[in-house]
């Protein structure tokens, strides 16, 4: 379901339970980011006790705004923890940016066979580094001491970790067009050097018009993608 299309009351809804959560975009949810757990919930489709870095107080938090009960965290999400951050191995990473393209907060840098670095002020230890990395040089690492859930994590962190993950996906929305244009530009030019040749030779031709069916095919998928993307 499109958010847009929801009724101003459930719209409202959706906006709070999305606030409330700590915007960690770590999946353990079951959704892909917060945002979608929020609407599932704002729907009723999803229990308010399955976000294990909101902890116990999270689900308090998400049961006042949807006016139901407390209950216990659905601990085959996760548990509730000290929070973690990542600490890359630089002695054993090899740069392959795996680590990079699955942080959802941008808060892993680096460049492809470059020793890559955290972002400590970023990193909402969401653990979605570790699996991708194939030497296994992520270490979660524990730095709240004792305090787990909204005790280990503030409002503001979560505010600036869901402006950072907004601003990942408009990147990486506009790198697919780029990448799109240049995709279609590439194949026009092609299309257009085709069709200046001539030759003789009927296999040749017949080999051309092949090849000249087969881009306009792919600019076809490609412009209709672009404007796809443009109508959203």
């Amino acid at each position: 379901m499109n958010t847009s299309i929801l009724n101003p009351l459930s719209s409202s809804l959706l906006k709070q339970l999305d606030e409330t959560l700590p915007q960690t975009q770590c999946t353990k949810c079951g959704y892909p980011d917060c945002h979608a757990y929020a609407k599932a919930m704002s729907l009723d489709e999803a229990e308010h006790n399955r976000c294990p870095p909101g902890g116990q107080e999270g689900i308090v938090r998400l049961a006042k705004i949807l006016g139901k009960s407390e209950i216990p965290l659905d601990i085959s999400r996760g548990l509730e923890r000290v929070r973690p951050l990542a600490v890359i191995n630089e002695m054993e990473c090899i740069g392959c940016t795996l680590c990079i393209k699955a942080c959802p907060v941008d808060a892993i840098v680096g460049a492809p066979k470059q020793l890559h670095l955290v972002v400590n002020d970023r990193c909402t230890g969401c653990d979605l580094c570790v699996p991708p990395c194939p030497v296994d040089c992520i270490t979660m690492v524990p730095i709240t001491e004792t305090k787990t859930g909204w005790d280990a994590w503030s409002d503001l962190q979560a505010k600036s970790s869901k402006q950072y993950y907004d601003s990942r996906k408009i990147r990486l929305e506009r790198e697919k067009n780029d990448l799109l244009k240049r995709q279609t530009a590439k194949a026009k030019s092609k299309l257009k050097s085709l069709s200046k040749e001539t030759s003789s030779e009927q296999t040749v031709i017949n080999e051309a018009a092949r090849k000249k069916a087969i881009i306009e095919a792919a600019i076809a998928r490609a412009t209709e993608k672009l404007d796809q993307r443009n109508i959203k």
